[in-house]
This record gives C-alpha cells, structure tokens and sequence, in this order.
C-alpha cells in the first residue's frame, strides 16, 4: 500500500480509501489511485483473492438510478436469472456522480461479488482504460467502453429513427422530441436517440424545426409534462411526440390530457423502453421496445463465462465481446 501511495502521491489512508470505497475522495485523486494500483499489480489481501474467485453468492448491479421504471425493471429481470443460477443480486445506485461510480468500481466493493454489471453514466472510456478488474465484470448502456470489456447495449440510433418514422409515415410532420439534444455528438442516451430522430427526418424529406427539440434536465413523468405545457405556452404548433423514456411520455400524455388534445387524432405520442406500465396508461403507449429480455439473458451469458473462467484461474477466457441488441416498435393506442 506503501508503494501506491507514493508512487500516485497520495497518503497511504487515501488508498486505503479508494481501496475500500470510501467517500471523501476526489474523482480525479480516486482514478489516479486506481490506476495506479492496476499499474503494480497490487493484491489487496489473500481473502479478496478468494471472493473474487467467486464465493460470494453475489451478483451485483451498478445503476445511477433505482426509481425510474427503466432500471427497476432491468433489476428484475438480471434477479431472476440470477437466482435461477443459485445467486441472488445486490443493486447499488450511483446517482450518475462520477466519483460515485469510482467508488463503487473499487476494488474494496467489487470483491464483496463474483461477478458486477455496471451501467455508467459519467466515467469515460479512457479512465475505464487506465483500470484493470479481477471481478469480472460486464458494462451496459451507451457509454463507450474498452473494447477489453463485454459491453451490451441497445440501438439506440435505430430504435429512435423506427419511432420518428413511423410518426412521420402516419401523418404527423411536426415531431416535438422529448429529451433531444441540440447538439447530439455526444454518445450518450439522449444524443444516440436524438441522432436517430435527425436521420428519420433526413430519410423522409422533412424537415426538423429546432424549436421542436425540447432539452429536459431528467426524463421523468415531471419533465414530459413540463415540456409539453412550454410547447403549448409558446406556440408552437406540433402534431406528434417522441418522448426519449416512457416515463417521459407519461407526462407527455398527462399534460395532453389537461389541454384536450386527443391522442392519436391531434397528437401521436411514442416513448422508448417499453416498460410494463405502457400497457395500463389511457391510451396504452407505443414505445420502443430495445430488447429488454434479449439484453438480460445475454448480460447473464457473459457473466457466467467471466465468473467460470475466473474460477478456472483465468483459463480459457472468452474475448471480450460488445452485443448491440436490435429494437423493434410496439405499437398500441397512442399512434395511428
């Protein structure tokens, strides 16, 4: 411990800290650190080694957020499966923060689990690239990761183009997007669903009126609501909706609703997730559906295999893959 500290700077109580996942460390020092000790090899203890070897019973799940329907379903579905496997799931939530998600990966946390899925929403590709793990682990969502990573992700790109062209196919020409971006160069949610609205548009003939592109700060019920009364106070006339998450379009049809806009004659409405509750809304949603079952079972499949070859000692280790899960439409009430 002696050595990291100095050979990173720090005080040997600070990567003890980083070590173990304590708070109070920056983002910038606990990366350094971590990096550091991926550089030297450092082995925190004999028991670690043997948790990591997998004699837990654990699995755990890193996720920003536990209250939007999207994640709370995605734990459900990874529970059941690991449970068929004789393990049970630990959900831990980040908050988006990047120190807390350096705090999670560390390595004083990964060893409570034999095997860690980890959605990222602040920690880059580079600092991912800085780290070595010997809790396997495999990373899901948007963000970039190293291709010495499993990574599943949904199309993103793909499923928001299906959604913007089958409003515009059914008659609606001016599509107020939920959540979009302004600028969508960037490879997270909101911009890969942004950039696929754009291209539908582009593929169509149609033009896309910036002022339909309503920026949100989260993608809860709140926010769709919120932007929808903005549209309406500013004038600006639109015939259909992509909401980025179903929760968002919750709001979205609530704030339709209160005015007396009928969904679909005036208004078509379309989310993305195809989440259970989509079914009992009044009208029953459209959404996206990203391949939630397929990205759970594939998740699974490449776990076990990380988990067996650790046991084994790392022999016969798979190549680290990246599975992008195709999207499909789900087509109920809420568009014609």
């Amino acid at each position: 411990m002696i050595d990291v500290a100095h050979e990173a700077g720090v005080s040997a109580m600070t990567v003890s800290n980083v070590i173990n996942g304590r708070p109070g460390v920056s983002a910038e020092t606990r990366l350094r650190v971590l990096a550091t000790i991926s550089k030297l090899g450092y082995q925190v203890n004999l028991a670690a080694r043997h948790l990591r070897a997998g004699r837990t019973g654990a699995v755990g799940l890193i996720v920003p957020d536990i209250d939007r329907p999207y994640y709370a379903q995605l734990a459900s579905r990874l529970a059941k499966g690991v449970e068929k496997r004789g393990l049970h799931l630990v959900v831990e939530r980040t908050g988006g923060d990047a120190e807390r998600e350096l705090e999670a990966i560390s390595f004083g946390r990964l060893r409570m689990y034999d095997g860690v899925v980890i959605s990222p929403l602040r920690v880059d590709a580079a600092d991912l690239d800085q780290l070595h793990f010997e809790t396997p682990v495999v990373f899901i969502g948007e963000r970039p990761v190293p291709k010495t990573f499993d990574h599943v992700m949904m199309d993103n790109v793909g499923g928001a183009r299906q959604a913007t062209q089958h409003l515009l196919t059914t008659g609606s020409r001016r599509i107020a997007v939920v959540g979009g971006r302004h600028d969508d160069h960037v490879d997270d949610m909101p911009s890969l669903r942004t950039r696929g609205y754009r291209q539908a548009h582009v593929e169509l003939g149609v033009q896309v009126d910036e002022q339909l592109v309503v920026e949100v700060e989260s993608f809860d019920p709140g926010a769709g609501f919120q932007a929808v009364r903005r549209l309406h106070e500013s004038g600006i006339a639109f015939d259909g909706v992509f909401a980025l998450t179903d929760a968002a379009a919750m709001g979205v049809l609530r704030a339709l609703a209160d005015l007396r806009v009928e969904v679909p004659r005036d208004v078509q409405v379309i989310g993305f997730d195809n989440g259970k509750e989509t079914e009992f809304l009044v009208p029953r949603l459209s959404s996206v559906e990203p391949g939630n079952e397929t990205m759970a079972d594939r998740v699974l499949e490449l776990l076990e295999h990380r988990v067996a070859a650790a046991r084994d000692g790392g022999k016969d280790a798979p190549d680290p893959v990246t599975t992008i899960v195709t999207a499909q439409l789900a087509l109920r009430e809420s568009t014609r």
